[in-house]
């Protein structure tokens, strides 16, 4: 293949780390997603390592515009997350981070739905244990949840490759044509809309986000949603179901993050809504909507992983992220808190951020294409988004009423990689070329203007006005807020409750009988069996090995070893013969 496949450097890079120890793992940390960040931007354009395996053709490769900007983010995240975690003592947590984004990666290039497959289920099972090692009960049933829940999209998933390939025998991963869509397409749509938290199948991501481990949760924040956007945006762009989701998802996740008192609950559901922008202009389908999407993929991965790093940073120093436990830590906590800001103000699309220059892409996106409602439920969740992330969750974590913990700012590593993240959030925001250059359509958008500033100032002004108005009213309460997944835990409650009354008896039923019954049946079997195999089976193969051994042993004595008595013998047994022969 003509080019370092990002995905394997990653496989190693998880086989070294489950390995080394101190300073060497590090090392290789920090330097595989340095390499593989290097090896992107310097991709060509083209397919690579195409071969056939039992029938299907293979694209482990296809690197085009759409995949390029999606594989440069995803690897300068995995850098940004691996420098996060270095003081993680965990082996697991950075094995499954690195096969996390292995996962990632090679969906990104895959060409073909085998392909795209294999790495999917990979990220599912590798994220999994980002939420596992946290090693809390609460942590153990969550990630239980989401292994079940993506295990059902994954074969939602394969049932539609599988449809597809008996109707068409093409396994090409590319766009799909609304008007030529059918139930393979769907079922497709639908395996993806998951890992998009696309409602009604979004709850496992509230769900088990806040139950990762610290590190974990900075990279689930940033690879499964996302990953998830870039495969609608490769195959079903233009989907009309896929805008008024999107719409919907904005609203949805706002309206739950307002309630929300664990502050990484809040993040969680804010991704549920910042995805939404992007599913919502990947349905428009436009190349204004299109590139909206993946700008704001590409800001969304940066501040929502800074969100996380400092709710994170809360966690881990301060003992808890709920935030009615919280308060006061700007004096303890200042560069955190500062860092924090930071991705309030861009995820809530302030001037001079990322999130200024990509969000209102999509919107413009759907002004442009005359949908007047989808943009005003848009414009309605960035409201929602400033009142929740970036007064809300900073007001409460670290002004409000002092809470009275002591802690103090996190390792220099987290720092760092807050820090790298925050440039990023800056550097988008004033320098927004470097992002437009990457989008997979050419860009004559320009977010720097009159109107857009003046309504954008407006909207951030009257939101901290009423959040000031009513900022007793918004007080977090400690309690938990079930989403749909109320569902799955009742339907998980009452399986439960249906196998200790009916399946656990019947078992032990079923034993008692086999210990009873079948235990000697089988000890009977046995011993009949071992006769037969004595004087039967042992008795006809050991005769014949006698009987085949004394032959050979008077066949071995008439070998003199001399040739005249050898020919003897023969003329002998000539003249028997004729002499039968004759006979008869």
């Amino acid at each position: 293949m003509g080019l370092m496949h990002p995905a394997l450097l990653f496989v190693v890079g998880a086989a070294l780390a489950a390995v080394l120890r101190g300073r060497p793992r590090q090392v290789v940390l920090v330097a595989v997603p340095l390499v593989a960040f290097l090896s992107v931007n310097a991709m060509v354009p083209g397919t690579y390592g195409t071969l056939e395996y039992l029938g299907f053709r293979l694209v482990p490769a296809h690197v085009d515009k759409l995949a390029l900007v999606f594989l440069n983010v995803f690897t300068l995240m995995a850098l940004i997350g691996a420098i996060y975690g270095l003081h993680v003592e965990d082996t697991g947590q950075h094995v499954s981070a690195m096969l996390y984004v292995a996962g990632s990666l090679g969906v990104t290039l895959a060409g073909d739905y085998l392909t795209l497959f294999v790495w999917w289920e990979l990220m599912a099972f590798a994220s999994a244990f980002l939420v596992f090692l946290r090693r809390r009960q609460a942590s153990v049933r969550a990630g239980f949840r989401y292994l079940l829940v993506h295990t059902v999209g994954g074969l939602v998933l394969m049932a539609g490759i599988f449809l597809k390939w008996m109707k068409t025998g093409d396994l090409s991963f590319g766009p799909i044509p609304a008007d030529t869509a059918d139930l393979a397409a769907y079922l497709i749509l639908i395996g993806f809309a998951l890992n998009a938290a696309v409602p009604p199948i979004h709850a496992w991501l509230p769900d088990a986000y806040p139950e990762a481990t610290v590190m974990g949760a900075v990279f689930m924040c940033a690879f499964t949603t996302k990953t998830a956007v870039y495969v609608l945006a490769r195959a079903f762009s233009g989907y009309e179901v896929l805008a008024v989701a999107g719409a919907i998802m904005t609203i949805y996740g706002v309206l739950y993050a307002i309630i929300e008192n664990d502050g990484r609950r809040i993040l969680a559901y804010h991704i549920v809504s910042q995805v939404g922008y992007m599913v919502c202009g990947i349905g428009i389908g436009t190349a204004l909507a299109v590139n909206g999407a993946v700008a704001h993929a590409y800001a969304h991965i940066l501040y929502k992983a800074l969100l996380f790093m400092g709710v994170g940073a809360v966690l881990e120093m301060a003992g808890t992220s709920k935030l009615s436990e919280l308060g006061g830590l700007y004096r303890r906590m200042p560069l955190a808190m500062v860092a924090t800001v930071i991705g309030g103000i861009s995820i809530s699309g302030f001037p001079l951020t990322s999130g200024f220059i990509s969000k209102s892409m999509v919107i413009a996106g759907a002004g442009a294409a005359h949908r007047t409602v989808l943009m005003l439920m848009l414009s309605l969740a960035a409201v929602g988004t400033f009142l929740s992330v970036g007064v809300k969750l900073p007001y409460f974590i670290w002004f409000g009423k002092d809470s009275g913990r002591e802690c103090k700012d996190p390792p220099k590593n987290m720092l760092v990689a807050m820090g790298i993240a925050a440039f990023f959030c800056f550097f988008l925001g004033v320098y927004p070329d470097y992002l437009y250059r990457m989008l997979p359509f050419p860009v004559e958008y320009h977010p720097y203007n009159a109107y857009h500033l003046s309504e954008t100032l407006q909207l951030l002004g009257f939101t901290g006005l009423a959040f000031y108005l009513l900022r007793k009213k918004l007080t977090p309460e400690a309690k938990l807020n079930l989403d749909l997944d109320w569902f799955y835990r009742r339907a998980t409650a009452w399986f439960l409750r249906i196998d200790r009354r009916w399946f656990e008896p019947a078992n032990e039923w079923v034993s008692e009988i086999y210990r009873r019954v079948g235990y000697r049946f089988a000890l009977g079997a046995a011993a009949l069996w071992s006769r037969f195999d004595v004087k039967a089976i042992d008795g006809v193969v050991d005769g014949t090995a006698y009987g085949v051994l004394g032959l050979g042993d008077r066949v071995r004595r008439a070998q003199t070893g001399r040739l005249q008595q050898y020919i003897a013998m023969a003329v002998a047994a000539l003249f028997f013969l004729v002499a039968l022969v004759m006979h008869m």
